[in-house]
């Protein structure tokens, strides 16, 4: 019985393979029809991994259109506060330096005041000897004060911060408008006191034309002691007058005494100016608050 049954064990293969052709055909197609079932459903979920790609709507339209304007419109104010804080800054260094030419106004002008003052009392002086009993004998003095009624200086206003807020387009910037006005107010009454100093240029000018007829051009040459500062001096002795005769005397007088109105006129003017830009500097600094 022993011996039957491991004879029997022998005959059974390991691996039994069937020996039927149709067998290993079928087989081989199953496995082709497997592999073809794996690959269309590999296809079906990647078709359904983009299902979500398909056609826009009009929320999808929307929503990036708003997600684009706003983020062009952010650019824009983001520019914009840029450009006005500039701006504002460029109006303070603008407001700054004005004020810088209106202290330097007044320093000038006070200057002017002074000399005005001096120049009243030389041609009050050659008035004085023109008319004097001994006008012969006061040939010195004469050629002295003579020599100086049509050495006139004019105030000339400090312009650095108005010439770029007129040319270069800049008054834009003043953004306050009564500090605008303010500004135009002051150069305003400068134009009136350029008017009044051409006018006194004009009489300076007819001064020496009708001057000529008294003096001589020689003494006035010997009267400028140093060309460095331009100094007058006295000349030395008694030069006399080119002629003596009385109207030519008056014509002399009647010119000193439209450049005394001139004098007067101009006085007023700067006294008027400097105010001006006194309250103009002060106005200015409480506006922008500066110091």
């Amino acid at each position: 019985m022993a011996d039957y049954t491991d004879e029997e064990n022998l005959d059974i293969p390991t691996n039994p393979i069937s020996d039927n052709p149709s067998d290993v055909t079928t087989l081989s197609k199953d496995s082709e029809n497997i592999a073809k079932n794996q690959e269309t459903e590999n296809m079906e979920v990647h078709h359904h991994t983009h299902a979500s790609h398909g056609k826009k709507t009009w929320k999808d339209y929307f929503w990036e259109f708003l997600m684009l304007f706003l983020a062009v419109f952010c650019g824009f104010l983001a520019e914009y506060q840029l450009e006005q804080t500039i701006e504002k800054h460029r109006e303070k260094e603008l407001i700054e330096s004005l004020i810088e030419d209106l202290k330097r106004d007044t320093a000038s002008l006070s200057e002017n005041q002074g000399k005005l003052k001096v120049q009243k009392l030389l041609m009050d002086s050659l008035i004085f000897y023109l008319t004097a009993p001994d006008l012969k004998e006061r040939g010195a003095e004469v050629y002295y004060y003579g020599r100086r009624p049509h050495r006139f200086t004019f105030f000339r206003y400090t312009d650095r911060t108005i010439q770029q807020l007129k040319n270069a387009g800049n008054f834009r910037l003043i953004k306050k408008t009564i500090v605008a006005d303010s500004i135009l107010k002051y150069y305003s009454v400068i134009d009136e006191v350029s008017n009044l100093q051409n006018l006194s240029y004009a009489r300076v000018d007819e001064y020496i034309r009708i001057s000529r007829q008294l003096f001589n051009p020689l003494v006035f040459e010997t009267m400028v002691s140093d060309q460095t500062d331009n100094k007058i001096t006295k000349p030395a002795g008694n030069p006399p007058l080119m002629i003596y005769e009385r109207n030519p005397i008056l014509d002399v007088i009647s010119i000193i005494h439209n450049l005394k109105s001139s004098n007067r006129a101009l006085q007023q003017q700067y006294t008027k100016l400097k105010k001006e830009a006194e309250d103009l500097i002060n106005f200015l600094k409480s506006k922008y608050h500066l110091d």
